[in-house]
């Protein structure tokens, strides 16, 4: 026969060896007729194969013929067919070599469609009973050790192998009916195959080690079938293959890292279950606990395999789940093993897939933490890459080097995104040194440099939300295994609140329920559902910044990053309540959290290692109390020194919380309790700590008054009888705590004012037109703790100090006199507009007033801006940027005092929700806080002190302060016929007037 002609006339060449078979079985003998025929049906199968005809019919009916030819032959035909080599070797050789390859081919390749089952099932009855004819030559031939052939010995085992794996053969993916049948006629094929193989890998003897590690993998394909005696059968190679490589080497490493590598593919392949875990570890462990060498090594590697199983079984679990988050645990749980093995190619193997995931839920921090343990892994030198160490294509390298500066720009701009810009900057730092004495990459240096002021000027003037923690406990049979009875700190996501977060684990546990109380269950009640509730981070500041002025916005990133230890405080009421003072047997109960791994980091949570519970006493309570009043005071005090444009709305609720506590007392309930003298007698040991806060009673006053003097500085007329009270609330602190506790004094203002902000200096030099708005100033927290929106924020951005001063002579006043009767018209109407409002809201207010210190808007006002008399100049207050008049004497009663400090216009609704969660004065509130006496109530929409229908204008909008000497005197009432209209005043005449030239 032409083989040129088979891919053409295949089906012919089926047709005609057919029908020479009719004719041939009348002439020949039957074995000589068989072994003939399938002979020529090999050679004929192979080009047939080979010439990749796509005609599959052609391809089934040889198939058929082969077929049919074995299963006429028995063991008589197949002896006569291997004696027809005669004594020559390698003839034999190559033929079981190429049936061998043949057979695999046509069980890889399935020729008939897998609905035909009847047919599938007869080749494979009969391919099986070939092989394992073959197999008695292979042991009978070429087991010697002069006639061995490792390769026909190779052959056989993948060829075994991939029949027992075979999809035809996995009756588990039948049903019922179909299994019962096809086991009735057939039996279980891959059992009858499974044992052949386990007794052919026992009679290599010696020629075992010419396996290892090469064939750990089909092997252990093999004991991942789901058959449990191929299972028990099996198994126990592994312990043979143990064994033989320690008897030749003194270890088996090399098999045991081949079956590693080998079980997370087949297993993340969709093979292996609960049952062959156990089946492994019982087997195993029973094996090498017999072997005098190998009973502790054997022990260990059975439960680092195990290990790796459960983590492998329970991601191919969750690998299609829509449950991100578990899938982030499974995979963080994988390749933290690997790394635990040193298994460097699987752990970056994971580590992308970890990536990937982060980069699918925007968890830009998460991804960048995640690719820096891949960057960790590379040195700054020239050496070559390794390749399992790119194996993303995204990265083109030939050294490490290379490689290591590829990621770092990935991460730091990871770290862009996720506005993690100290952990940007200090990658950036390590490239830059780089670049500058190793690369010599100049332009890469620059480009670095100008990314790592940008992180700088963010960190200062980009407000970033302060994400909240929370505590979880999965407590039940019904969570994960990674998650069973477990205790987690999440971090939340921006703005997220403890509802919303709770809501979301629901959505992800419909069936969990939520504990009503923060307490872990007992070992007993286990089967209790979780509980979840919020948790406080505690700072652990870098020791660079410890005991030094250090702005705020630097100090509060570490707030809430970069932190292992949360502590959760609940009141524990110790003996009876006391009506008169509950604070005085008020314990704390605090219980710290230690995460296994600082947050954020290469997940949003981390499982809690340990737990630490410790009991606060009452006066610890108040000690502790005291001392954060202080530093918010202080923090407060130190923010509106370095910003002038804040917000005085926070300042106010926090010093009228303080000096005047209407509903928790203050202090005095610390006194009642703890500064008496049956106190100090029944608890002598606390007499230090009672010393220690009657001096945080005492420091609380210098820092009260610094800002009760920044507050009169800032309030406007409208709100000015708020601040007399507050004056005078904090007169009668002052005077009762320096009597009792003495007096302490803080530093001159200069000293702990810390740097100017770079926003103020750049609001000097443009118009305010034009003027840009600072993200630090007036993007500042408000009232609610939210922060304002630039732009719409309730006060204007007024420059802080003119650009140049102009004064005028007493000729130019006299020319200017028409102009300025028209502006103090305009200022009488926009005066008796406030009077008005005013008046209104102290009817409403709640605040009492002595009749003496009412304040009464005057509608009149003194005349515009004579020549000023040249007693008084112009100071600049270096910190404040304001103007001030110096004391000299009295000006004439024609001359009307120098222009008023020229201060932020700020509203004045007051939201009753604080800008933290702040804490009066000694008396350890809620995270609410209390409420302060309500303000007066804005009369209309308009500004009390902002009522102007042109926002444009730039003078000041409120009238000069009286002298003091007037302060306290009612001036006439308005007069209820309304002024004329006065001109339209422009704006550069606004801006005259005012004293400051745009």
């Amino acid at each position: 026969m032409d083989k040129r002609r088979i891919p053409s006339s295949s089906s012919s060449s089926s047709a005609l060896l057919g029908h020479c078979l009719d004719g041939i079985f009348t002439l020949l003998p039957v074995h000589h007729i068989l072994a003939c025929c399938y002979i020529s049906w090999q050679n004929t199968l192979q080009q047939v194969f080979q010439s990749h005809d796509p005609v599959q019919q052609s391809k089934g009916s040889f198939v058929a013929s082969m077929t049919a030819t074995l299963r006429q032959m028995d063991d008589y035909h197949y002896s006569h067919l291997i004696n027809t080599f005669g004594s020559i070797r390698s003839d034999v050789v190559d033929f079981l070599m190429e049936t061998f390859i043949m057979f695999k081919d046509l069980i890889g390749k399935n020729v008939y469609p897998s609905d035909w089952v009847i047919m599938n099932m007869m080749q494979n009855k009969v391919f099986l009973r070939a092989i394992n004819q073959y197999a008695a030559v292979l042991s009978k031939k070429f087991l010697d050790q002069a006639n061995f052939e490792l390769q026909l010995w190779n052959n056989y085992f993948h060829l075994a192998v991939a029949f027992l794996t075979q999809e035809s053969l996995q009756l588990e993916n039948f049903s019922s009916d179909k299994k019962s049948k096809i086991f009735h006629k057939y039996r279980d094929m891959r059992r009858q195959i499974g044992f052949e193989i386990r007794d052919m890998w026992y009679n290599l003897g010696a020629h075992k080690i010419k396996f290892i590690p090469e064939m750990v993998g089909p092997m252990l394909e093999m004991t991942l079938v789901p058959e449990i005696e191929l299972r028990k059968a099996t198994i126990p190679i592994f312990f043979d293959m143990m064994q033989c490589e320690s008897h030749f080497t003194c270890s088996f490493q090399r098999f045991e890292n081949e079956i590693i590598t080998k079980l997370d593919h087949e297993v993340e392949g969709g093979r292996g279950d609960e049952q062959y875990k156990v089946l492994f570890q019982k087997i195993l462990l029973e094996h090498c606990r017999k072997h005098m060498y190998l009973a502790k090594t054997g022990e260990n590697f059975v439960t680092l395999v195990v290990r790796l199983l459960e983590r492998l079984l329970d991601y191919r679990t969750i690998m299609h789940d829509e449950n991100k988050e578990n899938r982030m645990s499974c995979t963080v749980n994988v390749l933290n093993f690997y790394k635990e093995i040193d298994r460097e190619e699987m752990y970056i193997r994971y580590l992308y897939k970890l990536c990937d995931l982060h980069k699918e839920c925007d968890n830009y921090t998460e991804a960048a933490y995640t690719l820096l343990l891949h960057a960790r892994l590379l040195k700054w030198s020239d050496d070559p890459c390794a390749a399992h160490l790119t194996q993303r294509d995204d990265y083109h390298a030939a050294t490490q080097r290379q490689l290591k500066d590829q990621l770092y720009q990935q991460i730091i701009n990871y770290f862009d995104k996720g506005k993690m810009w100290e952990e940007a900057i200090i990658l950036g730092k390590e490239v830059a040194e780089q670049y500058e004495n190793e690369m010599f990459d100049f332009e890469q240096l620059s480009a670095s440099l100008r990314k790592q002021a940008q992180f700088y000027e963010n960190i200062v003037k980009v407000i970033r939300p302060k994400p909240d923690y929370f505590a979880v406990g999965y407590y039940g049979c019904g969570f994960p295994s990674f998650l069973r009875n477990k205790m987690f700190i999440y971090r939340g996501k921006e703005y997220e609140r403890w509802e919303d977060f709770e809501a979301r684990l629901l959505t992800q546990f419909p069936n969990a329920e939520k504990m009503k109380t923060s307490t872990p269950p007992s070992e007993d009640t286990k089967c209790s559902p979780g509980h979840v509730f919020t948790v406080k981070p505690i700072l652990d500041l870098p020791a660079k910044f410890q005991n030094k002025h250090v702005s705020e916005q630097i100090v509060s990133f570490y707030t809430v990053n970069e932190v292992h230890k949360f502590q959760y405080s609940k009141p524990v009421r110790k003996g009876e309540k006391d009506p008169d003072n509950e604070f005085a047997n008020m314990w704390i109960e605090r219980t710290t959290y230690t995460t296994a791994y600082k947050l954020p980091g290469i997940l949003r949570w981390f499982e809690v290692k340990s737990v630490s519970t410790e009991e606060i006493s009452p006066l610890e309570n108040a000690v502790e109390t005291m001392q954060l009043t202080n530093e918010k005071i202080s923090s407060m005090v130190q923010r509106h020194l370095n910003d002038p444009n804040l917000p005085i709305n926070p300042l106010s609720m926090l010093l009228n919380g303080i000096v005047d506590p209407a509903v928790m007392g203050g202090f005095t309930n610390y006194e009642k309790a703890f500064f008496n003298d049956k106190y100090m007698q029944e608890h002598p040991e606390d007499l230090e700590k009672i010393e220690k806060l009657k001096d945080l009673i005492a420091w609380q006053i210098p820092h009260l008054a610094e800002g009760v003097r920044i507050h009169g500085d800032k309030v406007t007329e409208a709100l000015r009888p708020f601040h007399d009270r507050l004056e005078a609330c904090f007169k009668q602190l002052r005077e009762k705590v320096e009597k009792q506790y003495g007096a302490k004094s803080l530093p001159p203002a200069d000293e702990r004012r810390g740097p100017r902000p770079p926003s103020m200096v750049r609001s000097f030099t443009m118009p305010s037109s034009q003027r840009p708005l600072s993200v630090a100033s007036v993007t500042s927290v408000s009232s609610d703790n939210s922060p304002s929106r630039p732009g719409s924020d309730g006060f204007a951005l007024e420059p802080l100090l003119p650009k140049k001063l102009h004064t005028k002579s007493q000729d130019k006043l006299d020319r200017d006199e028409p102009d300025r009767e028209r502006k103090e018209k305009k200022k009488e109407k926009r005066n008796s507009k406030h009077q008005e409002i005013f008046d209104k809201e102290l009817k409403t207010a709640e605040i009492p007033l002595q009749p003496a210190e009412a304040v009464i808007l005057s509608e009149t006002i003194s005349p515009l801006r004579p020549q000023r008399p040249r007693s008084q100049v112009l100071n600049q207050l270096g910190g404040e940027r304001r103007l001030s008049v110096s004391p000299g004497p009295p000006p004439p009663s024609s001359s009307s005092p120098g222009p008023p400090p020229i201060t932020p216009r700020s509203k004045l609704s007051f939201s009753l929700h604080t800008a933290s969660n702040l804490e009066l004065n000694g008396t350890g509130c809620s995270d609410k806080g209390e409420i302060p006496p309500p303000l007066p109530v804005k009369g209309s929409t308009g500004d009390y002190g902002n009522l102007l229908d042109n926002q444009d204008l730039t003078s000041p909008s409120t009238p000069p302060p009286p002298l003091p000497h007037q302060r306290h005197m009612p001036p006439p009432l308005p007069s209820k016929t309304p002024p004329p209209p006065p001109p339209k005043t422009t704006r550069k005449q606004a801006s005259i007037d005012s004293g400051i030239v745009q």
